[in-house]
């Protein structure tokens, strides 16, 4: 009886949507799926679904890149109140953010000063990192470490973790180098971050794109190989040039400068100034350019209201 009962009124149903068809009758609204969007849904409507792409789970940060190395003054300033427009949550570097090369402390304090006086204007954290230009000998590493605490961390937000590295460990070691210490640390963490949905490695040189390095000596391999066939993806910079490999079934970028010195001479060459910007998602991360000169604020071009007072 009760199957009997339930097949009538699914009969019934069917027999009033073919009626409000045949006579173009509009039926009840209902409200959407979505508890948080209010919005009248028909039999017919103009959107192809209501499922909004707005997965908790989700997030977007950006991905700053050289700013010096022959710096042009105003881009980096540039770059913060456009990040400020874009509002990620968070903002990251690959290092070189000051000129350094020098073991004058006044110069340092000068260069930071101004550095971080930039940074401080971001509505949004900036996580650090060290390149070659940052701590260019021992006395700047050992300030680095004085202003900072450590010249390499992770943290984990929404089950990603992120794993920053120092690739001048100590500085002046070869093309680049990780400390015992840090290759240890590293090995570790990663261990302790086997259930990450994704990992994100950021460091200043891109240590798979020197042909004559020795990536054993140098103390990157340990590390690269501790990563395993966990997915994750690699960022650096340092050439400030351009450029997407793929190692190990991995994506790994060499980006180009956000003010680091450069002939700007185009994206076939890889030298531009941008910005990383990248969406989280369970798939991975979904990674987007966005060229500075690209982006710019809601005073492009005002106009006068021509009634005004009528």
């Amino acid at each position: 009886m009760k199957s009997l009962v339930t097949s009538s009124a699914a009969l019934l149903i069917l027999g009033m949507a073919a009626l409000y068809s045949a006579t173009g009758a509009t039926q009840p609204a209902q409200e959407s799926a979505e508890p948080d969007l209010q919005i009248a849904v028909e039999a017919k409507n103009p959107w192809t679904d209501l499922q909004l792409n707005n997965d908790p789970k989700n997030f977007q940060f950006a991905i700053v890149t050289d700013r010096t190395g022959g710096h042009r003054p105003g881009v980096f300033r540039g770059a913060i109140d456009k990040l400020n427009l874009l509002q990620p949550e968070f903002v990251v570097s690959v290092g070189d953010l000051i000129e350094g090369g020098t073991e004058d402390p006044g110069r340092w304090a000068l260069e930071w000063s101004e550095f971080q006086s930039n940074v401080e204007r971001l509505d949004m954290p900036f996580f650090y990192l060290p390149g070659n230009h940052d701590i260019s000998n021992m006395p700047m590493f050992e300030e680095w470490n004085r202003k900072f605490g450590r010249s390499y961390y992770s943290f984990r937000y929404h089950d990603v973790l992120f794993l920053c590295l120092n690739s001048e460990d100590p500085p002046r070691t070869g093309s680049f180098h990780f400390s015992q210490d840090q290759q240890e640390w590293a090995q570790a963490v990663l261990a302790e971050n086997e259930d990450a949905r994704w990992t994100i490695v950021l460091l200043h040189k891109p240590t798979w794109t020197y042909v004559n390095a020795d990536l054993e000596a140098s103390g990157w391999a340990p590390i690269e190989d501790a990563l395993g066939d966990r997915p994750y993806t690699v960022f650096s910079g340092h050439k400030h040039n351009y450029a997407k490999s793929v190692r190990r079934g991995r994506d790994y970028y060499m980006l180009a400068t956000t003010g680091g010195g450069s002939n700007l001479s185009g994206k076939d060459q890889g030298r531009f100034d941008h910005v990383v910007w990248v969406t989280m998602k369970d798939d991975g991360p979904v990674i987007s350019n966005l060229m500075l000169d690209g982006i710019d604020h809601k005073n492009i071009r005002t106009v006068p209201d021509v009634r005004k007072g009528k």
